[in-house]
């Protein structure tokens, strides 16, 4: 389980994805996402599947983490396609099986919009592999600063998402070794039905609780040690200032946002 998810992983690593500054690399993010809904036809959107396939290929992260990212949505994928293919019109009748046909604006839809999908886990994969949990919480409370002015308690929801990105490959290493240690007394996980397998599941759940709300107990007792006070103002030891090389890149997305916006790709 753990080691079929890549969410809160860190890869290190020196490329320019790598180096570039959390509080840019946020909205980049966003930025790449508005373009990736506004575009509409296949050129463009086959041209941002490449431009994210680059940037995996520059940051240097491993062929085995890109599969690893896109197999929890094989499912959605898959109903999505079973959706679109039998539900949507138009076109050249492809397959007919009774009442039920397959046409072809179905495909192209289906296609289209499971595309748009693999692509955006892919841009929001390589946010998380090349930024560290604490960098990527840092960018993010910067653009929730603000909110503190109405009463958010924005370094109280920093620091919630700081542990929650830590904490979650942790989480998934505890639930494998608990699965473990029940399949070494008889318990089986792999066969049966969906539901079977999801009875099967049940045992697992007291005592991960119990793991989750220990490690949980012995962080707070940490935190509090360490002088933590909920309210506090705090300063962060290695700031990262934005560069030129930061701007550009951000100029040159917002640029290309604008070209969809006009050319209507």
């Amino acid at each position: 389980m753990s080691r079929s998810l890549t969410l809160g992983h860190y890869l290190p690593g020196s490329s320019l994805v790598h180096k570039l500054n959390p509080r840019i690399k946020v909205p980049a993010l966003i930025i790449f996402l508005i373009i990736l809904f506004m575009i509409k036809t296949y050129a463009g959107l086959l041209t941002m599947l490449v431009v994210a396939l680059f940037l995996f290929y520059s940051a240097k992260v491993p062929f085995r983490y890109l599969i690893k990212g896109l197999r929890p949505i094989l499912y959605i994928s898959f109903f999505a396609m079973i959706i679109f293919f039998l539900f949507t019109k138009g076109g050249v009748v492809l397959f007919r099986l009774g009442p039920l046909t397959i046409e072809s604006d179905g495909v192209t839809e289906g296609i289209f919009v499971i595309i748009r999908l693999v692509t955006l886990v892919l841009f929001s994969l390589l946010l998380t592999l090349t930024t560290t949990p604490l960098s990527l919480t840092y960018g993010l409370g910067y653009f929730l600063r603000p909110f503190s002015r109405i009463g958010l308690p924005t370094e109280e929801v920093v620091m919630i998402m700081a542990i929650a990105l830590r904490f979650i490959p942790t989480l998934l290493e505890e639930s494998q070794r608990l699965m473990r240690a029940q399949v070494s007394r008889g318990a089986d996980f792999e066969s049966g039905s969906i539901f079977r397998k999801t009875k099967n599941m049940i045992p697992l759940i007291v005592p991960l609780f119990i793991s989750a709300f220990r490690r949980a107990d012995e962080l707070a007792l940490a935190m509090e040690s360490r002088g933590y006070r909920i309210g506090a103002k705090r300063s962060r030891l290695n700031d990262e200032p934005i560069g030129f090389s930061d701007l550009i890149i951000l100029f040159a997305l917002c640029l290309v946002l604008g070209l969809v916006i006009v050319v209507k790709i």
